[in-house]
């Protein structure tokens, strides 16, 4: 067992900057010290609430925790033909709840203290848009740009760290949105503990409601998840002039999107100006409105105003899956009487877009191990033969090959 682990520990390392110590050290110390400057504003964070405040955040932060688990299993879901190990998806999904979260929270605090002393000389911005001034205008440019390079920087990590996991933009997508789930999960605990502070009042359904609109799947995770597909573009196709602007498009878009996001506000209080209507003089509650409510509200929303960003993930999703079920017959084809049975390759050629093939109907572990190390195996052959290589003589083929062989025995 020791050494079967050992050699899943050697394909996860395969071809990653990780296998050299000097950069190995260089990197978990580097991690380490934003690990602990992210666990510090935290301790800021919740040392400068209120008892009753803190109440509040920690039952958001549970109810939160509950929510996020059906994005976290729809994307689980998603990774089906190649799924990744489930500590993959914490350290995903941690990167956007812990380390972005906490990278992002004191550079935007200190955007909107400067467009907040901006607004202060100039009055008559207030005047137009009301005491929520510095809000409106601040929040279309912080947390577009500095939101979501923290999350990216994770999606990018996992990328240049983990080579051999990251292999098409499915997997892109996964990781992106698994980053910007985990963002949600703490975000939308703060706004609620936020709103009660100033209101006295707990919005749990409007901000628990909203951010997990369409299964936890927008916001965030749309915005992070675009980013990562067109990252797993980058490592899956083979022309250049797609490889090396996608990475640039996936974040313009991603920004693009967050901002859209950020902007209503805005565009709605221009509007009330332009019809005549005076701002309010003060800040107003949020509207007490139930969960259900608010997710459905929220939903539909999503899908309307962001229907650009959401056909394009869809698309994607889509080409992603045919990618990955032609590579699998192609690269199989050659495995038949070998690594794969006649009756298997005859299950792999009618493999559909929403179905998983099995092999064993009794056994079910060994059939997902079986299936998931064919899939291995095939991708593995395709990301060697697109660089040029020979798949016959790559150690992680020669690998996936005698782990099928022992799962066989």
């Amino acid at each position: 067992m020791g050494l079967f682990s050992h050699a899943r520990y050697d394909r996860l390392l395969l071809g990653s900057p990780l296998r050299r110590p000097a950069f190995a050290a260089l990197t978990i110390g580097l991690l380490l010290l934003v690990l602990i400057a992210a666990l510090a504003v935290f301790v800021l964070v919740v040392w400068s609430m209120q008892p009753d405040v803190l109440r509040v955040f920690a039952m958001s932060l549970a109810s939160s925790t509950v929510l996020s688990i059906v994005p976290v299993a729809i994307l689980w879901w998603l990774d089906r033909r190649e799924r990744e190990s489930p500590w993959l998806f914490a350290v995903a999904f941690l990167w956007g709840g812990v380390i972005a979260t906490g990278l992002a929270l004191p550079i935007n605090s200190a955007i909107l203290a400067s467009v907040s002393t901006w607004v202060s000389h100039n009055p008559a911005v207030t005047e137009i848009l009301g005491p929520e001034a510095a809000l409106m205008l601040g929040a279309p440019l912080a947390g577009p740009l500095v939101e979501e390079i923290t999350k990216g920087l994770g999606v990018v990590a996992l990328f240049f760290l983990l080579h051999a996991e990251f292999d098409n933009m499915r997997d892109g997508f996964i990781y992106g949105a698994l980053v910007g789930a985990g963002f949600t999960w703490f975000e939308a605990p703060l706004y609620v503990a936020q709103g009660y502070a100033e209101f006295g009042t707990a919005p749990y359904g409007l901000h628990l409601g909203a951010r997990f609109a369409l299964f936890g799947l927008a916001g965030h995770a749309l915005f992070t998840g675009l980013f990562g597909a067109f990252l797993g573009l980058a490592r899956q196709t083979t022309r250049w002039w797609i490889r090396y602007p996608a990475p640039v498009i996936g974040l313009a878009l991603a920004i693009a999107a967050h901002a859209l996001n950020n902007v209503l506000p805005l565009a709605a209080a221009l509007a009330d100006a332009k019809a005549g209507k005076a701002p309010p003089a003060a800040p107003q509650p949020p509207p007490d409105i139930g969960l259900v409510d608010a997710w459905a509200s929220a939903s539909l929303t999503n899908v309307f105003v962001f229907f650009p960003f959401v056909a394009v993930t869809m698309f994607l999703l889509w080409r992603s899956g045919q990618w990955e079920r032609r590579a699998i017959r192609e690269e199989l084809a050659e495995e038949v009487g070998d690594t794969v049975t006649l009756a298997e390759y005859d299950q792999i050629e009618r493999d559909g877009m929403f179905r998983t093939r099995r092999i064993d109907r009794v056994d079910r572990a060994r059939s997902a191990a079986l299936v998931k190390a064919q899939h291995e195996l095939a991708f593995r052959k395709r990301r060697v033969r697109d660089g040029g290589r020979d798949p016959e003589r790559d150690p992680l083929v020669v690998g996936w090959r005698e782990e099928i062989r022992q799962l066989r025995g």
